[in-house]
């Protein structure tokens, strides 16, 4: 996997994961934004891998991610691409099943959609049988495709967690997702860290 450099400006880097049930993810690296934002970088790009196992079948099931992050240095996580692998919904005669899962800044008791100012990122999967007919149609959606506009980041993390969620609909199995963050840690001015900070507890 390339991330792409650092120079000169704006770099878009994008690739496509052909394997099934997964999205295309774009990079982007904007020198600019240390400068717009008040940060200062404190690391380079790395990735954070987590998954998920619902508790139960057809059970939201929530995994908090330490970010380990030192509010002392008003340190930050700067998010730069999520991408959500899903398992697969399962096929039963006459019977729509779905697999959703949600990365959120914030502790949720039901699974973050993209509307919500904490969700970075939302996936879905779903097979719609009709009984005795054997069709099957198969839907993907995601936000965990990053934006391809002129955009420096898909978020910003004050406070010392993520949480990714799972939520399945009338599988007969237990599913399982999976997640992986391409992110750096910055360092924020004191203005900017009570800003974000104060923009995260507000929204929860």
């Amino acid at each position: 996997m390339y991330g792409g450099g650092e120079g000169g400006g704006s770099i878009l880097r994008g690739f496509e994961v052909s394997a099934a049930w997964r999205w295309t993810v774009y990079f982007l690296h904007l020198n600019c934004l240390a400068c717009r934002m008040g940060l200062k970088k404190a690391s380079e790009i790395f990735t954070i891998g987590a998954q998920v196992t619902e508790s139960a079948v057809n059970t939201f099931t929530e995994q908090q991610i330490d970010l380990q992050l030192n509010p002392l240095d008003n340190e930050v996580l700067v998010i730069y691409a999520v991408d959500i692998q899903l398992g697969r919904p399962e096929y039963i005669d006459g019977v729509n099943t779905e697999v959703r899962a949600a990365l959120t800044a914030d502790s949720r008791t039901s699974l973050g959609n993209i509307s919500q100012s904490t969700t970075l990122a939302e996936a879905s999967a779903s097979i719609a049988s009709v009984a005795a007919v054997g069709g099957v149609a198969f839907e993907n959606r995601s936000m965990s495709d990053t934006p391809t506009g002129d955009v420096d980041y898909i978020g910003i993390v004050a406070t010392s967690n993520l949480f990714f969620a799972i939520d399945g609909a009338l599988n007969t199995n237990a599913k399982t997702a999976r997640v992986k963050i391409w992110c750096r840690r910055m360092i924020a001015d004191a203005a900017t860290y009570s800003a974000l900070v104060q923009s995260e507890l507000l929204s929860n």
